[in-house]
């Protein structure tokens, strides 16, 4: 990543650090009774103004500004050629032959440099006035450099998160182009047949240590790339529907952030809708209601089957399941454990049962492990499930193995 880059990832960053900045630069100003402050970075050759404090004067220079470097105190300051406090530019030949002297014009000049953490040089930090000022001392100077030490503490954490910021996302771009995960399928068995009804794609990322797929997709999420990753796993999925037999779905989790990117129809087309289940969770929030329904309703159209996943326990509740008109209701885990020995659960799931029923939506217990739970939800009404007890998930092959026999 280019310095350009990672300062423009550094402004997503919560403004603090920027003010933290901002208020380094207007204390040495106000302080020193100057007009100009000022932090840079140089950049090709370029010095940039990353922030500033000049009150009146923001026509002089504008934060993403920048000038020739050449043209500007720094290069001169950092060969010794000029010192980092100057009074009267005028009372140096070498400044005063310079035309930026005289063109804004500077008379009063100080700077400090600013390093990276490697020690190379980021830019300046410094203040100037169009007039002279004898009163400058060392210890305005050593206060100066105080200053700039607090702004070099936050330019250097601003780039580490910037570094980090491009590591993680060229880690994700490796995922995704060398395919580093691997699917396993979860059946859904209808609890009184015991039959093959569904399966849901789940991955698995390659890595060593083992890290959870939710902490993938939330490093995705955070680089910008949650989109690219869900839809690039779910192309992986769908590989797995020449196999399935007839009449099971797949189940295909999604984010509200990639249903309402419209290009989930693109990658379903050519497969038949009517086998396809796509899981919204519930845990996130919708940003877009109208562009999800939309983009829903073009699914709906293909054939394709609208869930809910892990209802009851998400941001938003019983609302976000009315408006998403799900086909099928997933119930969470939270609901399922121990179901036959709380009141409350069982009450919440007849509940459920009565909604399903009268929404005309199938409900999907997630989260079965003990035997008891599946049976009390059979009592209750609901007709699907998933969980340890009945299969773990497991390579597509072993899953089609396994249930071979309860395939129709």
């Amino acid at each position: 990543m280019s310095n350009i880059a990672a300062f423009q990832a550094a402004l997503a960053e919560p403004a603090v650090e920027r003010d933290a900045i901002f208020e380094a630069l207007h204390t040495m100003r106000t302080h020193l009774g100057m007009e100009i402050a000022y932090l840079s970075e140089f950049v090709d050759g370029k010095l940039v103004f990353r922030a500033i404090d000049a009150p009146g004067l923001e026509h002089l220079a504008q934060v993403g500004g920048s000038m020739d470097l050449a043209d500007t105190y720094c290069n001169q300051i950092l060969s010794g050629h000029l010192p980092q406090l100057i009074p009267d530019t005028l009372d140096l030949p070498v400044a005063a032959a310079m035309p930026i002297t005289h063109q804004i014009p500077i008379r009063a000049h100080v700077s400090v440099p600013i390093e990276r953490s490697d020690g190379s040089t980021y830019g300046m930090f410094c203040c100037l006035s169009p007039k002279p000022n004898t009163s400058l001392n060392n210890r305005d100077l050593a206060l100066m450099r105080v200053f700039a030490r607090l702004a070099q503490s936050e330019v250097q954490r601003t780039l580490e998160v910037s570094s980090n910021h491009s590591m993680l996302s060229d880690l994700i771009d490796r995922v995704m182009r060398e395919r580093a995960f691997d699917m396993v399928y979860q059946p859904i068995i209808d609890l009184r047949s015991g039959d093959l009804k569904g399966m849901e794609a789940l991955c698995r990322f390659r890595s060593d240590p083992y890290r959870a797929p939710d902490l993938w997709f939330g490093d995705a999420a955070r680089v910008g790339k949650s989109v690219l990753l869900e839809l690039t796993v779910i192309k992986m999925a769908l590989k797995a529907l020449q196999d399935v037999p007839a009449g099971v779905y797949l189940s295909l989790n999604a984010s509200p952030d990639t249903v309402a990117s419209g290009r989930l129809a693109e990658v379903f087309a050519g497969h038949p809708g009517d086998r396809l289940v796509i899981e919204v969770t519930e845990h996130a929030a919708v940003a877009d209601w109208a562009t999800l329904d939309r983009c829903l309703h073009a699914l709906r159209t293909m054939g394709v089957r609208v869930a809910i996943d892990d209802a009851g326990a998400g941001h938003s509740g019983l609302q976000q399941m009315v408006r998403l008109r799900p086909d099928l209701i997933k119930l969470d885990r939270s609901l399922v454990d121990r179901i036959d020995e709380d009141r409350a659960r069982r009450s919440l799931c007849a509940a459920m049962v009565h909604y399903a029923a009268e929404t005309g939506a199938s409900l999907v217990a997630e989260g079965i492990e003990r035997q008891e739970e599946a049976e009390v939800l059979r009592s209750l009404g609901v007709q699907t499930g998933q969980g340890y007890l009945l299969a773990r998930p497991m390579p597509l092959a072993d899953l089609l193995a396994s249930c071979g026999p309860k395939r129709h």
